[in-house]
């Protein structure tokens, strides 16, 4: 597992949606949480922090915090800032990363076109140690640390869906933010559960996004009461006909984060 050194150059943070990138001298990470009053940190997602070398938008000519990246390093080589690294910091800070930052709308501005910036961005990454950081903090890098992860979201949801233990469920909702992608995907889920539905998948432990049965999954309602769960009965005024539902607040499989350990 080679190990590169390197240090800190600038910092940021997002603390609105839709607001500006905030550049500060110093942010603290938390296990399982994400960057302390960062808009993104959610203890479910893959996607905590995003970090990116100096050396890539130096070449694209964006300035720091143009990508919307919290973390810039410098004096990485880029073979050894990959997907499976650890970065770690003088605190004990540490960062797993997990998969590329996709290019999107958001910066398309920067480019004359969108795939000058595939594998660009920088790469995401979740906490799995806490600590401060500061502008000048050296940095190191571990590579091949942890397995690869996929870039492909079905890939992510497949890894994600066969973690959810028995007696639990989860929704379209917090499925999105487990495989770190956008609220648009949640009409991808259908999709995915259709292409699934053949396999040995555990995908009866999946709600829609307000915790009803879904019909993609043939004899849920059994599988999940086989697993100790309580199907509640509803009458839906529009079609005169029952719907079945769990509660959510019950039997949620919370704050699941995969790439954790």
């Amino acid at each position: 597992m080679p190990i590169e050194k390197g240090s800190v150059l600038n910092l940021f943070v997002k603390q609105q949606h839709k607001a500006a990138m905030k550049e500060v001298e110093e942010i603290n990470l938390k296990r399982g949480h994400g960057i302390e009053g960062d808009i993104n940190a959610n203890p479910s997602s893959p996607r905590q922090v995003l970090v990116i070398r100096y050396e890539n938008i130096v070449d694209l000519a964006i300035p720091p915090g143009g990508l919307r990246e919290n973390i810039v390093i410098t004096g990485i080589k880029p073979e050894n800032f990959a997907p499976g690294s650890l970065i770690s910091f003088d605190s004990g800070a540490a960062i797993r990363l997990t998969f590329h930052c996709e290019p999107c709308k958001h910066i398309a501005h920067l480019v004359d076109s969108l795939k000058r910036l595939q594998a660009k961005r920088g790469i995401l990454g979740v906490v799995i140690n806490s600590g401060i950081i500061n502008v000048g903090n050296h940095v190191q890098i571990q590579t091949d640390k942890f397995p690869a992860l996929p870039e492909s979201p079905y890939a992510r949801f497949l890894e994600f869906i066969v973690k959810v233990p028995a007696g639990k469920v989860v929704t379209y909702k917090q499925i999105i933010q487990a495989i770190g992608v956008d609220n648009s995907y949640l009409r991808a889920i259908p999709i995915y559960l259709k292409k699934t539905s053949a396999d040995d998948y555990p995908i009866h432990r999946i709600l829609d996004s307000q915790g009803y049965l879904i019909k993609y999954t043939p004899n849920q309602k059994h599988k999940l009461e086989s697993e100790g769960i309580q199907i509640l009965n509803k009458l839906d005024l529009a079609t005169s006909s029952i719907r079945y539902s769990v509660d959510y607040s019950k039997y949620s499989n919370k704050d699941i984060n995969i790439y954790l350990d």
